[in-house]
């Protein structure tokens, strides 16, 4: 399916994953993005989720863009809790084993997306898990694929020259804290690479209080959060939403039905700001 404008995101839910999801769909959002990574996510819960939708309303697999994550052990696991792999094992064998852990916890026999939670140690450490990628792109088994957490554009440039394959995500914080990621941000722009962006509201709370915010909220009767998720879509940025709130989600949904034309001087001081 087409790449999505805005994605619900399962991190941190525990045990209302389940009930989130099915209520995110319920109130539009047709994408998921989940992680084979207990620590912080729930991905079994996700596709308990998805077989309720599927059974009791309606739902298709092919109407939803599911994504998920490849999590290397160290630093990006709780060693306490059982693996989708092994940690001795070589990476692409964890790669592999993770992919079939999260396949069979969501019910599917394909991925819309796999990511690279985050590069690992050392560059070669993390050509190596990209290759695997590359490789379950190229079986079929995942449409399309990318990495998180990667603030460095010599990263992303090192995975297309060495790795074989130019990513076609990347999903990264994009908020105030860190300048709004302008380096890797612009890179994916003129590559046509996905730039997903996460803490997007939570780590920007001056921005969304900003005079400029609030002048596109009078001009067009929508809230704070709507308008940064607006702009954001409009500049190549589609934004992850993790809220537990229905009448956010329906906020989140409808974003991109808004056209913002007849404030566009308010969107251009709002994209001085983040481009400073």
């Amino acid at each position: 399916m087409a790449a999505p404008k805005i994605i619900y995101g399962t991190a941190w839910k525990k045990e209302r994953t389940a009930a989130l999801v099915v209520s995110a769909v319920l109130h539009g959002f047709r994408a998921i993005d989940t992680a084979c990574q207990p620590k912080h996510y729930k991905e079994d819960l996700v596709g308990a989720a998805l077989q309720i939708l599927y059974d009791e309303h309606g739902i298709k697999r092919e109407d939803l863009f599911l994504q998920t994550k490849y999590v290397h052990p160290i630093g990006g696991q709780d060693q306490s809790q059982p693996l989708p792999y092994d940690p001795e094992a070589d990476i692409p064998a964890q790669v592999q084993s993770s992919v079939r852990t999260s396949l069979a916890n969501l019910r599917t026999t394909y991925l819309d997306s796999l990511l690279l939670h985050s590069p690992l140690r050392t560059l070669p450490q993390t050509l190596s898990a990209w290759r695997a990628l590359v490789a379950l792109q190229r079986d079929g088994v995942v449409r399309r694929i990318g990495v998180s957490n990667t603030y460095d554009v010599g990263t992303l440039e090192a995975l297309e020259r060495e790795g074989g394959r130019r990513p076609d995500v990347v999903q990264n914080r994009w908020f105030e804290g860190n300048g709004w990621d302008n380096d890797v941000w612009a890179y994916c722009v003129k590559h046509g690479i996905q730039y997903q962006s996460f803490w997007t509201l939570s780590g920007s709370p001056s921005l969304l209080r900003h005079p400029s915010i609030r002048a596109i909220c009078q001009a067009k009767g929508c809230t704070p959060a709507q308008a940064l998720f607006k702009i954001a879509q409009m500049n190549g940025v589609t934004p992850l939403s993790g809220t537990t709130n229905e009448q956010h989600m329906d906020d989140a949904v409808t974003v991109e039905k808004l056209d913002f034309e007849d404030t566009q001087a308010s969107v251009d001081d709002i994209l001085k700001i983040v481009r400073a």
